[in-house]
C-alpha cells in the first residue's frame, strides 16, 4: 500500500490502485492522477483524517456485472462506489473510504465523444466516485449542483476545464 493524497487535515490518504483489466494508462501514470484527484477533492470539501482507498480500474463487462448486482441496472457505466463506511458530510474520514471502480472502454468512448484527454476524464471520474464516498449523492437537482460545484473547483485546482460546461 503507497501512502497517496493528503487529505485536508493533511493525514496520508492510503492508495490501493488496481488495474484488474482493460486498457488503461500505465500504473506510475494513474497513480499521479489519482492521487492528485484525491488530493484536490478533499482540499475542496475540507474532510480531514487518515483514510484508506482502493481504486480499481477495469472493464465494461466487470463493471456490467457489479451494476446489475448492486444498482439493479444491466449495463457498463463509467465509474461505481462502493462504501466502506457509512459517512457523514462534513464529519472525520472514516478509517477506510472504500472503492472506486472505473470502467475502460466507458471512459475512453466518452472522452473521446466529448473530445477531451483521457487523463482528465479518469481525473474526473475518480473525483467524482470519492465525493459520493464522502456523501454526496446527485438524486435531486440541488444535490447535483452541490456535486457538480465541487467537482469543477477540484478539476480547476488542476487545471482541467469545465466538464459540464
Amino acid at each position: 500500500m503507497a501512502e497517496g493524497a493528503k487529505s485536508a487535515g493533511g493525514a496520508p490518504v492510503e492508495i490501493d490502485i488496481f488495474i484488474e483489466a482493460g486498457a488503461w494508462p500505465a500504473q506510475a501514470e494513474l497513480t499521479s492522477l489519482v492521487d492528485r484527484a484525491v488530493a484536490a477533492a478533499l482540499a475542496e470539501t475540507g474532510v480531514g483524517g487518515a483514510s484508506e482507498l482502493s481504486v480499481v480500474f477495469s472493464d465494461d463487462a466487470h463493471i456490467r456485472t457489479l451494476n446489475a448486482e448492486w444498482r439493479g441496472k444491466d449495463k457498463p457505466t463509467n465509474v461505481l462506489s462502493f462504501p466502506a463506511f457509512p459517512f457523514a458530510k462534513g464529519g472525520p474520514l472514516p478509517p477506510m473510504l472504500g472503492d472506486i471502480v472505473l470502467a475502460s472502454e466507458t471512459v475512453a468512448r466518452e472522452a473521446a465523444l466529448e473530445e477531451k484527454p483521457v487523463e482528465n476524464h479518469i481525473t474526473h471520474l475518480v473525483i467524482h466516485g470519492l465525493l459520493h464516498l464522502l456523501g454526496h449523492d446527485h438524486e435531486t437537482d440541488a444535490e447535483a449542483e452541490e456535486m457538480e460545484m465541487i467537482e469543477r473547483a477540484a478539476l480547476a485546482r488542476l487545471a482541467i476545464p469545465d466538464p459540464y460546461a
